[in-house]
C-alpha cells in the first residue's frame, strides 16, 4: 500500500519516520507495516542498528523521545494520545503527557515577511514598541510582546512559516499508516487507529488557524460573561488571521510558580475552587471547554481572578452527553453501579461483543470499594482512571469528545491538589451534576424537545405518502431489491477466489506436462515430427513459467 504514495517528496519523509522509529527500537513495527519493503523498492535502503542505550528503556520513554525527534506533527500526535486515557495505560499516558511544544524560537528575521504580510505594513509602523526576542516557542508558533500607541501591551502569536506544508504531508503519511494498521496489524486494529488520525488531523487543522482560536475565545468569554472569577484576552480582529492572532497580554503569575502565588497573598483554596467552577460550567453547562487547561495556560491574576489562553484545542459536549456525563458522575458518587453500566454501554454501542452481565459485575465491585468513603475523600481523578481501564480490559473505547473531556478533569484535580492538598474535586462538582440532571426536566428544556419530536414526527407523517408511492413503483418494475453485506465474509472470499485460481492455472500446468510427455513420445523422425517436437518443448516452457507463478503467488501471500 505505501506503493501508492501521491508523491515523490513524501517518500523522504517517510525514510526520517523509519529511521526514528528503528533507531528507537521500533524496526519490528516498521517491518510489519511493510514500510521498510516500500523503501527498499524505492531504492532508499535503511540500516538496521540498535542503540543499546534506547533499548534499555522503556517502550513508553522510547516513544515519547522518537515522537520528539519527528517533529511539531508527531508531538501532537502524542499530546492526543496522551488524552486516550482509555486507549493507553497510565505510564504511557504519563510518559506522553511529559511531551513539549518548546522548541528553539526563529531569529525574528525569518518571520518579518510573513508577519509584514499579515500585518499590512511593517511591524514597527504598526506597533510602538516590539520586542523581537519571543516570549515563548512552540512547534506550530511562537509569541512576541508588542506594544500599542495608547501604551496597551499586546501579545502576537505568528504561525512558523512553512509549517503547514509540512504538517500535511505528514497528516497524508500518517493516514496511510493507519490504513496500513488496520489492514495487517490485527492486535492493534482495536486501538482504532483511523479514527485516532481523523480525530488528530481535525484538532491539528483547527489549531493552525489562529483566528479560529480567537473564535473559541470569544465564545467562552461569551459564555463567562459577568463572572468574576476568569479573565480571557481580548483579540484585536484587525490584525488577526489564520497565521496570525494579536491578543491582549495577560499579566499574571504563571501557573507553575506556586511560591510567587503564596508571595502575592493568593489564597491557593480558593483559587483551586474557582478553576473547578471553572471547567465543570464549561463542560456540564456550556458544552463548549478548553480541552488543554495545563499549567503553561493558566495564569493567577493579582485580583484572584485565573485567567486562561490558547484556545486552539476546544472540546464540545452535545446537550444528551452532558446528561450522561451527569449520570456517570453521579453513579459513581453514589455507587450506582447499574446506572454507571447502562451509560458506558451506550457510549460504547456497537464497537464490541461484551458480556453486559460481567461489566455490571465488575463496575459494581469497582464502585462498591467507596461505599461509605466520605464525599472529600473520593478522588474523582482516580476513579475516572479506573473506569478507563474497565473499559480497556473489555476492548471498548471512549467516543473522542469524552476523552478530551476526562482529560481536562484529570488535569483539573492534579493543578486543584497542586494549589490545595485538601482540594475536594467530588464536592465541587456535585452542584453542577445536579443541576445539569434537573436541568433535564426544566420547563424550557421539555418543550424545547417536546417541540423537536412534534416537529419530526409531522414532516414524517408529511414525507410519508410519498415514500409509500415510491416504493410501491419501486416494487411494481422489479426494482426492489435487498443487499446484506457482510464484511468479514470479504477477505475469505477473496482468499477463496485467489485459491480457485492457483487451483485452475495449477490443473493447467499438469495438463500441458502430460499434454507434452505424449507429444514428445509420439514423435518419430520427419518434417512434421519437427514441429510436434517443437510444440512439445514450448509445453514443457508454459508449464514451467505457469508453476513458477503458483510458486511465487504463494510465497507472496504467506509473506502478506
Amino acid at each position: 500500500m505505501w506503493e501508492t504514495l501521491g508523491t515523490v517528496r513524501d517518500l523522504g519523509r517517510l525514510q526520517e519516520i523509519a529511521s526514528v522509529l528503528i533507531r528507537y527500537g521500533f524496526g519490528d513495527l516498521v517491518q510489519r507495516i511493510g514500510l521498510s519493503g516500500a523503501l527498499e523498492r524505492a531504492g532508499r535502503l535503511l540500516h538496521w542498528h540498535h542503540a543499546e542505550e534506547m533499548l534499555r528503556m522503556a517502550p513508553p520513554v522510547r516513544l515519547r523521545h522518537a515522537l520528539e525527534d519527528l517533529g511539531p506533527t508527531f508531538v501532537k500526535l502524542g499530546q492526543v494520545l496522551a488524552t486516550r486515557i482509555d486507549l493507553l495505560p497510565p505510564d504511557w499516558i504519563r510518559e506522553l503527557g511529559e511531551l513539549q511544544n518548546a522548541v528553539p524560537a526563529l531569529p525574528f528575521e525569518a518571520i518579518r515577511d510573513q508577519l509584514a504580510a499579515d500585518l499590512g505594513a511593517d511591524p514597527e509602523t504598526v506597533f510602538a514598541r516590539l520586542e523581537c526576542r519571543p516570549l515563548a516557542a512552540a512547534s506550530l508558533a511562537q509569541a512576541h510582546r508588542a506594544w500599542l500607541e495608547d501604551g496597551s501591551a499586546v501579545v502576537l502569536k505568528v504561525r512558523r512559516p512553512g509549517i503547514r506544508e509540512v504538517v500535511e504531508a505528514d497528516l497524508r503519511l500518517l493516514a496511510r499508516l493507519a490504513e496500513i494498521v488496520e489492514a495487517q496489524a490485527p492486535d492493534l486494529r482495536r486501538y482504532r487507529p483511523g479514527g485516532i488520525v481523523q480525530q488528530f488531523a481535525a484538532s491539528l487543522r483547527a489549531e493552525l488557524d489562529f483566528a479560529g482560536e480567537c473564535r473559541n475565545a470569544q465564545r467562552i468569554a461569551a459564555n463567562f460573561e459577568g463572572h468574576p472569577g476568569i479573565a480571557i484576552p481580548d483579540v484585536y480582529w484587525q490584525w488577526t488571521s489564520e497565521r496570525l492572532n494579536v491578543q491582549s497580554f495577560m499579566d499574571g503569575i504563571p501557573g507553575r510558580d506556586f511560591d510567587a502565588i503564596d508571595e502575592a497573598g493568593l489564597d491557593r483554596h480558593e483559587l483551586a475552587r474557582t478553576g473547578a467552577g471553572i471547567v465543570l460550567k464549561m463542560v456540564l453547562e456550556d458544552g463548549f471547554f478548553h480541552a488543554d487547561p495545563h499549567p503553561g495556560n493558566i495564569f493567577y491574576l493579582r485580583d484572584g481572578r485565573i485567567g486562561v489562553i490558547d484556545f486552539g484545542m476546544v472540546g464540545r459536549i452535545s446537550e444528551q452527553r452532558r446528561l450522561q456525563v451527569a449520570q456517570l458522575l453521579h453513579g459513581l458518587v453514589d455507587q450506582d453501579a447499574e446506572a454507571v453500566t447502562d451509560i458506558l454501554l451506550e457510549w460504547t454501542e456497537g464497537e464490541a461483543d461484551v458480556e453486559e452481565g460481567r461489566l455490571q459485575s465488575e463496575v459494581g465491585a469497582f464502585t462498591d470499594q467507596y461505599r461509605g468513603v466520605p464525599l472529600k475523600e473520593l478522588r474523582m481523578g482516580a476513579m475516572l482512571v479506573d473506569v478507563a481501564a474497565l473499559l480497556r480490559r473489555h476492548g471498548l473505547t471512549l467516543p473522542p469528545d469524552l476523552a478530551l473531556m476526562i482529560k481536562a478533569f484529570l488535569t483539573l484535580e492534579g493543578l486543584g491538589r497542586q494549589l490545595d492538598p485538601d482540594f475536594d474535586m467530588a464536592s465541587e462538582a456535585r452542584p453542577y451534576v445536579q443541576r445539569a440532571m434537573l436541568q433535564r426536566y426544566s420547563p424550557l428544556v421539555l418543550a424545547r424537545r417536546g417541540r423537536r419530536t412534534v416537529s419530526g414526527a409531522l414532516d414524517l407523517l408529511g414525507d410519508l405518502p410519498r415514500d409509500l408511492r415510491r416504493l410501491l413503483q419501486a416494487a411494481r418494475h422489479g426494482r426492489l431489491r435487498g443487499q446484506i453485506e457482510v464484511t468479514s465474509l470479504k477477505a475469505f472470499g477473496d482468499q477463496l477466489n485467489s485459491a480457485a485460481n492457483r487451483l485452475t492455472i495449477g490443473v493447467i500446468t499438469a495438463a500441458l506436462i502430460i499434454g507434452s510427455s505424449i507429444v514428445m513420445n509420439s514423435v518419430g523422425g520427419g518434417v512434421s515430427n519437427r514441429w510436434l517436437m517443437a510444440m512439445g518443448v514450448l509445453g514443457f516452457v508454459g508449464a514451467a513459467l505457469t508453476g513458477i507463478w503458483i510458486v511465487l503467488s504463494i510465497w507472496r501471500s504467506r509473506k502478506h
